[in-house]
């Protein structure tokens, strides 16, 4: 201890004090660098939530010890990277988030026993929209959904009854293709008892309407459909041409649009023939009658009724005898006949048009920059017969395929450089992280040179010697390296080199004072020599000061 208090005296209380200060800015620094670096990165578990799943969700990470954080407005929720899967089952197990919607899960509260049927229809239609409004929110591109269902209450004997209709509003980031629309229309009308998808209405945030469901069912849907398939034909037969030019031209050196012209009309045709040379008996009916007649002349009377009253006058008035025979054939011819009925549906291909860009080719010139040379007419010629072969080209239809070679914007090697991928690709979240931990190592290293630096150097710096004190009238020295002593010639104490002694004529001699005298006489002479040469060599001296000086600094 008692070490310890004079290396504490030695140090003096301005050392003591910087010593101090370089330890707390030391132990303050690195201690905040060390909370930095091994602090959790932290990763989003929940965005765009609304307040309540907000408040609902911070309850259960305060109840289950989890550090969180708190970013726009309360809309975006952060807990550490390691946590975050099993922090989202948790949540999971409570239900969390609703998505501003309330499920099924409304009919898990006890109370529901003593409830009217009014209200339990009034919470199946609340539970139904919440749940279709959380499964369109599970498709690409929607940011939140709101779902209104109007189911008609059915009634006792009644023929004719109002359908179901549906409104929906969604928020989307970006726009949703016809098929996405179409999409959400059927998944709200099939979940839905006796409700069609053209009765489903839908709108944007923006008010701007996507789905009328107003009942227009033929023709609303088929323009969407038609539109679906132009699209995709035109995005198929693009893909297939830059699939054969890649090959031949290079990767990222050929542009190709496609347009498609539909035929939106849908006809329906039937054609009755008949071929007159392909006749064919069917069936023949023959008659033939034969009949004879005897015609008598004169009047009936009595006595023309007696027997031999006839033979009587046969000879004397002959009678007339009719004889008729009639013949009559029916023949029944089958025609051949043909009928012919043709559907053409809407969504065949009218007209077909390709217009294809290609690039010239680059080759290493005298100094190995890319000069570029554009291509021949024979090679757009084989390249434009290439075209017409994978769109299937119909010049009686009107096609066209345009072919033009002109140079790109960008060079092949610029386009190979953007493209190359490796091992250094970092995500946002590194980058972040990186300058994070450089901004970190740049604080480090200029409190290290600008702050502790200094302190140091004054700590290991040493104090100026302190002089002597002088002896008093009595022969006593306060401080000094001698040997006191009286004028008996007796010791007072030990000192260094030197002491106080009693000369022959009576005065005390100091030894050491006498030393410092001679010493200090030789100072003066080394002063004043020191000075003449700066006097005879000023530039000198003044190269020397400066040199000094830089070396302080």
């Amino acid at each position: 201890m008692n070490g310890i208090a004079d290396f504490v005296k030695a140090i003096g209380p301005a050392r003591l004090a910087a010593m101090g200060a370089v330890a707390a800015i030391l132990v303050g620094a690195f201690a905040f660098l060390m909370l930095r670096v091994t602090a959790p990165q932290m990763t989003p578990l929940y965005s765009d939530l609304t307040f309540e799943d907000s408040s609902a969700i911070v309850s259960q990470l305060e109840s289950l010890a989890v550090p969180f954080e708190l970013r726009n407005d309360g809309s975006t929720i952060l807990v550490p990277q390691d946590d975050v899967f099993r922090t989202r089952m948790r949540l999971a197990e409570q239900g969390l988030p609703l998505g501003g919607s309330v499920g099924y899960e409304i009919f898990d509260k006890a109370d529901t026993l003593g409830s009217t049927s009014f209200v339990q229809n009034i919470n199946r239609t609340r539970a139904l929209e919440g749940e279709l409004a959380r499964t369109i929110r599970a498709i690409n591109k929607i940011q939140s959904a709101r779902v209104h269902l109007v189911l008609p209450e059915r009634k006792l004997f009644q023929r004719d009854q109002t359908p179901p209709s549906a409104s929906i509003v969604l928020s989307v980031r970006g726009a949703l293709d016809p098929g996405q629309i179409r999409a959400i229309q059927h998944i709200v009308a099939t979940a839905v008892e006796g409700l069609q998808p053209h009765f489903v209405s839908i709108v944007d945030e923006t008010g701007r309407l996507l789905a009328s469901g107003a009942g227009e069912e033929g023709a609303e849907f088929l323009a969407s459909s038609l539109q679906e398939r132009s699209q995709s034909m035109e995005g198929r037969l693009r893909a297939q041409v830059e699939e054969i030019l890649n090959s031949v031209v290079g990767v990222g050196r050929a542009r190709v649009r496609v347009a498609l012209e539909l035929d939106h009309n849908r006809v329906t045709e039937t054609q009755e023939t008949f071929d007159p040379e392909g006749q064919v008996v069917r069936s023949t009916q023959t008659r033939e009658e034969n009949s004879s007649s005897l015609s008598r002349q004169g009047q009936v009377t009595n006595a023309n009724q007696v027997p031999a009253a006839g033979q009587q006058q046969q000879g004397d008035n002959a009678n007339e005898r009719d004889v008729a025979n009639q013949s009559e054939e029916i023949v029944n011819y089958e025609i051949s006949k043909s009928v012919k009925t043709e559907v053409v549906e809407a969504g065949g291909i009218k007209k077909l048009s390709v217009a294809v860009l290609v690039d010239g080719t680059y080759a290493p010139d005298a100094n190995g920059d890319m000069a570029y040379a554009p291509r021949t007419e024979e090679e757009l010629t084989r390249i434009a017969a290439l075209v017409r072969s994978a769109v299937g080209f119909d010049e009686a239809r009107g096609d066209t395929v345009e072919v033009v070679n002109l140079r790109f914007a960008q060079a092949p090697t610029q386009v190979l450089a953007d493209d190359v991928s490796g091992m250094f690709d970092f995500t946002r979240a590194d980058m972040m992280r990186l300058i994070e931990l450089g901004v970190l190592f740049l604080i480090a290293v200029l409190l290290a040179l600008f702050a502790v630096r200094p302190l140091v150097k004054r700590i290991l710096t040493a104090d100026e010697p302190m002089q002597p004190a002088l002896a008093g009238p009595d022969g006593m020295v306060a401080e000094g390296g001698g040997a006191l002593t009286d004028q008996s010639g007796g010791a007072l104490g030990t000192g260094g080199s030197g002491g106080i002694e009693i000369g022959e004529d009576g005065e005390p001699r100091i030894e050491w004072l006498e030393e410092a005298q001679a010493a200090g006489a030789v100072q003066v002479a080394t002063i004043a020599k020191v000075g003449d040469l700066i006097n005879e060599y000023p530039n000198e001296a003044v190269g020397i000061i400066r040199g000094w000086m830089n070396e302080a600094a």
